[in-house]
């Protein structure tokens, strides 16, 4: 039964490969076959992401649905073990692999209408999604890596090329920022498996030479930033964070979805991977330096948020904060703040998904972003308003709505740990609600602008897309318990965490 839920995974991983190909062949001019493929494909995945998040027992082993298949068993001053393909999910990846499959279906949808060179963007998009699975799939080392460069590279392509405002400039920025921080991740890998000297590069095996005392602790707390600011550069650590807010302001829309929901969450996703679970002692010394970095995000984000006009470079700052409240969830290194900081990937990752679609649909008509042009547009676009205020109440972590599961969380265990921080993460809160009601007023209601009196509502596949991920944000803030239950086992394994 393991191994055949390890197919899973699999198939979870290969099938956006197996769409890139089936596209490659397909005649560009065959627009229509391309986005029923899509679709199809992305109602698939959707699928799949729901069977492993509900398949994954919460009072069963941590690792679960593993499949491995040995690759190269001898490189180098590799032993017998090598480089496998060696697959499984846990708690926190298990729910990771959910928002991926929802914001990856949305985009898919919200790609729909798109006219140029309809046919290679999907084969650039299902790779990155390819990527993305992969890499929460990846109990090897070496794959691991390779994943999560697979689902970086697209993004200079999918902006510098269908991109708007800047594109070049943010594409190349965001592409040379990241892979600064794929050096770090890559200098801090070989160091490791040099370092534990079992000639593998499995992950589970090298977790336990952690434990164990095989990497010394002078070792960790030299390489332990190496993975921090490596993988942090995709999270939005700050001050390594400026490439984001231009990447989501140049991106496409349904590129902006999932950049924001799904592909900074691998930064944070790879600070527990190789930093919390590979070096405990390096995470526990330099873990009280993640949480200030992390609280300057979010207060840094929220007030460059407020100050802001643009509609996108509003939500790229938010994101930057709200990334913020994930590392500082980390860095407490306790329980509840580290649940709170996976909730809050899920969390902001369906929120800022729906706000970059909404962002889409209404500059796809009025071709500007700027708050001060707009003015009373509920009279004509009811739908966008009501899906835009449930996103917006979602941020600022309004009870019900799973922004409140996830900041609650990360309050206590950072009020638990470090409590004047933890004010200083509520006074963040606090700010995003003021840029949030500014741009209620300010963009929602008053007096129409008569500019905009022939805005259309929000199309069929948008609509479908916006009920998707408002129902994900409800189905968190309403009933905690299949989030939480699944991530407890898994959080209090990790070393160094206390409960």
């Amino acid at each position: 039964m393991e191994e055949a839920q390890g197919y899973v995974l699999l198939t979870g991983l290969g099938l956006p490969l197996l769409a890139a190909l089936i596209l490659l062949l397909l005649p560009s001019s065959q627009k229509m076959a391309v986005r029923y493929l899509s679709a199809v494909i992305g109602a698939i995945l959707l699928g799949l992401s729901i069977y492993v998040f509900l398949a994954y027992q919460a009072s069963g082993n941590v690792i679960q649905m593993e499949l491995q298949w040995p690759w190269i068993e001898h490189v180098g001053f590799l032993g017998e073990n090598g480089i496998s393909l060696h697959l499984g999910v846990d708690g926190i990846s298990a729910l990771l692999t959910l928002l991926t499959g929802i914001v990856a279906f949305a985009g898919t949808l919200i790609a729909w209408k798109l006219e140029y060179r309809t046919k290679d963007f999907f084969i650039l998009f299902w790779v990155l999604i390819s990527g993305v699975y992969g890499t929460f799939f990846a109990l090897d080392l070496f794959f691991f890596f390779f994943f999560y460069e697979l689902a970086v590279v697209p993004l200079y392509l999918l902006i510098g090329i269908w991109g708007s405002t800047r594109k070049e400039y943010g594409a190349m920025k965001l592409t040379l920022m990241l892979v600064g921080g794929s050096v770090g991740i890559w200098i801090g890998i070989f160091a490791v498996v040099h370092e534990a000297g079992l000639g593998t590069f499995d992950l589970p095996t090298l977790w336990e030479a952690g434990r164990n005392g095989a990497l010394s602790p002078e070792f960790q707390k030299i390489i332990f930033p190496f993975f921090a600011i490596g993988c942090g550069v995709l999270a939005g650590l700050w001050p390594l964070h400026t490439w984001s807010p231009d990447g989501h302001m140049s991106a496409p829309t349904s590129v902006s979805m999932v950049h924001a929901g799904v592909l900074m969450k691998l930064g944070a996703f790879g600070i527990i991977r190789l930093g919390i679970q590979i070096l405990p002692e390096g995470a526990e010394f330099w873990m009280p330096a993640l949480v200030v970095l992390g609280t300057i995000g979010a207060l840094y984000g929220a007030i460059a948020a407020l100050t802001q006009r643009d509609f996108k470079l509003i939500s790229g700052y938010s994101s930057v904060s709200h990334m913020g409240y994930v590392l500082i969830g980390l860095g407490t290194l306790h329980a509840v703040g580290v649940t709170g900081a996976t909730l809050q990937m899920f969390s902001h990752g369906v929120m800022t998904a729906l706000v970059f679609l909404l962002i889409g649909a209404l500059y796809d008509q009025a071709h500007t972003r700027d708050l001060s042009d707009y003015g009373g547009i509920a009279k004509v676009m009811p739908l966008w308003v009501i899906a835009y205020v449930m996103a917006g109440l979602a941020n600022v972590g309004l009870p019900g709505l799973s922004g409140f599961t996830a900041e609650f969380h990360i309050f206590v265990g950072a009020f638990h740990t470090y409590p004047v921080f933890g004010g200083l993460a509520i006074l963040a809160a606090a700010i995003a609600a003021a840029y949030m009601l500014r741009m209620f007023g300010v963009v929602f209601f008053g007096p129409l602008n008569p500019r905009w009196s022939d805005l259309k509502d929000l199309s069929p596949m948008e609509t479908i897309s916006a009920v998707l991920l408002i129902l994900s944000m409800l189905a968190m803030g309403l009933w905690w318990s299949p989030f939480t239950d699944r991530l407890e086992n898994t959080i209090l394994n990790l070393p160094g965490v206390t409960s």
